[in-house]
């Protein structure tokens, strides 16, 4: 067998584009610096639900004001799209405006857009327009929204409800419920989360009035959809007549895959102006201006028969969808719930689903986008029924497991599960934990005035689904590899990746091997990064398309050795005669006078029907301080089938990143809004907790690996799987400890040293402890 590559699929290679960024020399957004530039803001709006007037007169006159854009003056831009619907119940969405007319929505909501020389000219234009609000009723909330005499969000949707469908099989259901010896249910809370990543949105737009051409950069998640929606349906204007580049961009976790109201209103402002025009959001706009993630309110119930076997599942799901419907929020909860069976064999499943408006910041996908709610019911659920019946976590797990011989599984919702073994990733995990020594460490925790407790959770979710991605591989003249690619890295390491796939034909190392991403003028198509699809969907093409262009190599190597193609292969950026000395370098063939230049280069293209499905185990365990109810991770174990491993050491580095995205959810993060006039409270840092390092554990983190079948490479897509399983494995462990010492089943997210301390003093209260 021979050796493995040393750049290449496998290996732990150092990501390659960390050294320009950690000495300060990556390119974001907003160090694009055009000179002159004019710089722009929005002036949002203080009330949750107002109709409004208003007159920029007086601001419009102001010292270095070049322009301020109102709903008057866009009125003939369409709106933002939302591009899912449902096939069997159609909706119809409602408008989502570039700059609110007449009536607003949500605290943060646009009504005006000011361009300036200069920031603070364009905070002191915002501070003279001249706006009179008339506050209205606000409907904040799930529970609040869908009452009888709730306000409403949009006069056309009754009882603020998008649409209130079913899937699965309500009467197989029924019947399960009818013959269960017992019945687990739980009513759990998602809580809505804020992404906060590390560089905010930025827009830079350059226009050539000669070519009536628009240049944007944008630090975005993929430059061809944007544009895309931006040309045909908001500025409708030929896409050939905009540029749209992507640079570094500092964290994305879908929350700038989306259009946004500024790329619009920067666009129409740079041809109204003909001059160059730059917006960088400030954290509060963020807060205000940016889709949010989460927040669902699910009951959920479990069929069991006498000896632990899940008979049927039924689940109610509402998501909010703020006060517009973003780009995918529809099919966050809707493609969620196709999820809510797990790992499980579980014949008999019905779940409604409905989506709700709100007087809020618009919801769309966040980090796993309705994976990682659905993950949290099912494994909460688990849970509950363990404790209904008096089994263990894992002998309830055990006994439903989907075993490795039914699959391929096809699941009540229709997901086609094609590898795995999930029992061995579980049993791994309790291994390295100590799973079984772990009553003797929570007796001496007791001793300590402390309560320990501990918690799994299995997940499985799909990704990879995200349609066609093609690769362009070429060899440049100085002997260089280039790929051309349209998948957008956001930190996830897409320069070291597609280098190792390279490396791994041609063993070429990696910093000869580069990745040009984000650009329509250079790469002709391209859907983005989302849904953990790069690698699954990029990866095949850029090593289809590399597979290629060695064949077209070859083809010329040997001209030039005089030998079969048959008999070269390649090593070290070279192409030799197998078994001899005899070779030519990928340099001195690209320069080789008279080649074939349409050999250079390769493309391919390729997109899962079937997605792929990771999936594993997250264990963890917990000391909680009663007398404070402060929380402390003191062991989290992962062990997850990834399928096939392309980097073991950006892997980990994935999921330590997405588990403590995770565990900030299960312990501190939510977006609090006041339930009487929908005031975001947590509106900034001062009030919006983000876990630090302290907060985290030291991860110990494996992978238990069956090659996936739906995918030519092998891999199961990796980028959202730690934020799926960390929230139920942190909070089953905390209601493990809480229930044991103090009889408490339950507590939702964030479990905050407050609500913590709150419940074990009820209980105590309750239970005279």
């Amino acid at each position: 067998m021979a050796a493995p590559i040393k750049f290449g699929v496998g290996q732990s290679v150092r990501r390659k584009e960390d050294d320009a960024l950690i000495r300060g020399k990556g390119r974001y957004t907003d160090d694009v610096a055009p000179s002159p530039a004019l710089h722009a803001l929005m002036l949002r709006s203080p009330h949750a639900h107002a109709t409004y007037t208003i007159d920029a007169g007086k601001a419009r006159g102001m010292p270095g004001v070049a322009l301020i854009l109102t709903a008057a003056d866009v009125a003939e831009l369409g709106g933002l799209p939302c591009l899912f619907n449902l096939e069997t119940d159609p909706f119809t969405a409602p408008p989502y405006p570039i700059l609110a007319k007449d009536e607003v929505r949500h605290v943060g909501d646009a009504v005006a857009f000011v361009v300036a020389d200069t920031v603070d000219h364009a905070r002191d234009a915002i501070e003279a327009i001249d706006v009179k609000w008339t506050p209205l009723p606000a409907a904040v909330g799930l529970v609040n929204a869908v009452k009888k005499d709730a306000p409403q969000v949009w006069p056309d949707k009754p009882g603020n409800v998008l649409f209130d469908v079913s899937i699965g099989d309500k009467k197989a259901a029924e019947d399960a419920f009818a013959k269960a010896h017992a019945v687990a249910e739980i009513t759990i809370v998602n809580p809505r989360v804020i992404t906060n990543f590390m560089e905010t949105r930025a827009a830079v737009a350059e226009y050539d009035a000669k070519k009536d051409h628009l240049t944007l950069t944008i630090g975005s998640q993929g430059s061809h959809r944007l544009r895309e929606i931006l040309c045909d349906m908001v500025l409708k204007m030929p896409k050939e007549n905009m540029r749209v580049i992507c640079p570094d961009v500092g964290g994305g976790f879908g929350t700038k895959l989306f259009p946004y109201r500024e790329y619009a209103l920067i666009s129409v402002a740079a041809r109204k102006l003909k001059k160059s025009i730059k917006w960088t959001a400030e954290r509060s706009d963020h807060f205000m201006g940016d889709a949010q993630g989460r927040d669902n309110l699910t009951t959920a119930k479990m069929a069991l028969a006498e000896d632990g076997k899940f008979l049927g599942m039924d689940v109610d799901l509402m998501g909010d969808m703020g006060a517009y419907l973003s780009t995918f929020a529809p099919y966050i909860p809707h493609g969620g719930a196709g999820m809510l069976p797990g790992l499980y064999d579980i014949q008999a499943f019905h779940c409604r689903v409905r989506t709700v408006f709100t007087n809020t910041v618009p919801v769309d996908a966040y980090r796993g986008a309705g994976r990682p709610e659905a993950a949290y019911v099912i494994e909460r659920l688990v849970d509950a029924a363990a404790r209904k019946l008096g089994m263990t976590p894992d002998a309830i797990r055990r006994k439903n497991f989907i075993p490795p011989k039914s699959l391929p599984y096809t699941t009540a919702t229709g997901k086609v599960y094609d590898s795995g073994d999930f029992v061995a990733h579980m049993k791994r995990a309790m291994e390295i934990a100590n799973w079984k020594e772990f009553p003797k460490r929570a007796k001496a925790a007791r001793k300590e005035g402390l309560v320990r407790g501990i918690g799994m959770a299995s997940y499985v979710e799909v990704c990879g689904t995200m349609g066609e991605e093609t690769a362009n591989v070429a060899l440049d003249p100085n002997g260089d590899i280039s790929i051309l690619i349209g998948t957008q890295s956001s930190g996830q390491g897409h320069q070291t990746a597609y280098a190792q796939i390279v490396a791994e034909q041609f063993g070429v190392p990696p910093e000869r091997v580069h990745v040009l991403q984000g650009d329509t003028d250079k790469i002709a198509t391209g859907l983005g990064t989302g849904g953990s699809a790069s690698i699954p969907s990029g990866g095949v093409s850029v090593q289809r398309a590399t597979h290629d262009l060695g064949n077209k190599l070859k083809e010329l190597a040997a001209q030039a050795l005089e030998a079969g193609a048959g008999d070269l292969e390649f090593a070290d950026g070279r192409i030799r005669i197998a078994g001899t000395d005899r070779s030519i370098s990928f340099a001195d063939l690209a320069k080789r006078p008279g080649g074939d230049t349409s050999k250079m280069n390769a493309s391919a293209t390729f997109a899962s029907a079937d997605g792929t499905y990771p999936n594993g185990t997250h264990l963890a365990e917990v000391e909680i301080d009663p007398s404070t109810g402060i929380i402390k991770i003191v062991s989290y174990v992962i062990v997850d089938d990834f399928g096939v491993t392309l980097n073991p050491l950006m892997l980990a580095g994935q999921v330590h990143g997405g588990a403590m995205q995770g565990i900030g959810q299960a312990l501190m993060e939510q977006a609090v809004y006041s339930p009487t006039d929908g005031q975001l409270v947590t509106g900034t840092f001062m009030d919006y907790a983000l876990p630090r390092a302290s907060d985290g554990p030291s991860f110990v983190f494996e992978t238990h690996n069956v090659p996936c079948t739906t995918n030519p490479m092998g891999v199961k897509g990796a980028g959202e799987a730690g934020a799926i399983g960390s929230c139920p494995a942190v909070v089953n462990a905390i209601v493990e400890g809480l229930h044991r010492e103090y009889k408490i089943d339950h507590i939702d997210m964030p479990a905050t040293p407050e609500r913590v301390w709150i419940a074990i003093r009820e209980a105590q209260r309750r239970h005279n402890l």
